[in-house]
């Protein structure tokens, strides 16, 4: 029995695919599986995929060159998919025009936040990933292998290589499909989740030394701001990994990575290990995530957000 998502690919000729903002690797993984997906399987649809730029190590992904920026020209599109997108603010930017005049928009994600902005809205929160979810839309005929790289790969990300709490046996049986249908699982999680460059490796190694515990170390947070990204010609790609690895400080329940945007807003990025609910620690001011990953972005200094975080964490704790 076909998904509603490939019934409405079906019945379309053109079709938008975005995620959100500063994409990571399950908003890559996500998109590109869907969009290698149709690209396969129905070459008379036209698809575009709109993404911000994306960090080196998710160009393993076959066919990443295709993604591309919304202009300021009005385009219709049949279908516009959201992937990974909480909620509609979160979009890449540039696209929500498109998205407003769609004729169809569908939102898939796994965050429990998600606010519900599309005219269809399949949201899992017990999914590890929105990879995961898309695969459960697809006919798992037909998903070929640049389709099922994409899609491990946001599953490796957004389940920390299957170790965070929110990976089943579900996840592992598709793990395990995407592998038999050819996917190298140790060059992906070597080369896309533990593979660092030079410049990522200084600034974590600096945001780490810049670290500072709380509440008898059971919560952590440093700050990335503009002059580290300056000092090691870094951007917020190179974010990557550095609040897990706070979260993996001995006697930590709660990692709080915050860090400067050129747009002079600040971003806080939080993990939590066993029972602190960092989504509703960031739903304070408007943001979202999961129960154990979290995030926000907030105007200005970060100094007074930190604090209002900082006592909701203290709450649960």
């Amino acid at each position: 029995m076909r998904s509603f998502l490939e019934n409405q690919i079906m019945k379309s000729r053109t079709i938008a695919i975005a995620g959100h903002t500063h994409p990571d690797g399950d908003c890559v993984g996500s998109c590109m599986g869907l969009y290698n997906y149709i690209t396969e399987n129905y070459p008379d649809i036209s698809v575009d995929i709109y993404l911000e730029p994306i960090a080196d190590n998710y160009k393993m992904v076959k066919h990443t060159e295709d993604i591309c920026q919304p202009g300021p020209e009005p385009k219709s599109y049949d279908l516009f998919v959201c992937l990974d997108v909480s909620q509609k603010d979160r979009m890449t930017k540039g696209v929500e025009m498109y998205f407003d005049s769609a004729k169809s928009t569908v939102n898939i994600d796994h965050h429990v936040s998600n606010t519900k902005f599309a005219e269809i809205n399949h949201v899992v929160p017990e999914a590890s990933s929105a990879s995961e979810v898309v695969y459960d839309l697809l006919d798992e005929d037909k998903i070929h292998l640049d389709a099922a790289e994409a899609l491990y790969m946001g599953i490796i990300c957004d389940s920390g290589v299957f170790k965070y709490s929110s990976t089943s046996e579900h996840t592992m049986r598709i793990a395990g499909h995407l592998m038999a249908i050819g996917v190298d699982s140790s060059r992906w999680i070597d080369e896309v989740f533990y593979e660092r460059t030079y410049v990522q490796n200084r600034l974590m190694g600096q945001a780490l030394l810049n670290s500072v515990r709380v509440f008898d170390g059971r919560c952590i947070y440093t700050v990335v701001d503009r002059a580290m990204f300056a000092q090691f010609g870094a951007d917020h790609n190179d974010l990557e990994g550095i609040v897990d690895q706070l979260r993996l400080t001995k006697g930590t329940e709660v990692a709080i990575l915050i860090s400067e945007t050129e747009e002079g807003t600040c971003k806080f990025s939080f993990r939590s290990k066993r029972y602190v609910d960092v989504n509703r620690v960031a739903s304070l001011l408007g943001g979202g995530g999961h129960v154990r990953a979290a995030g926000c972005t907030v105007r200005g200094s970060f100094e007074e957000p930190l604090k209002i975080f900082l006592e909701a964490i203290e709450g649960q704790l």
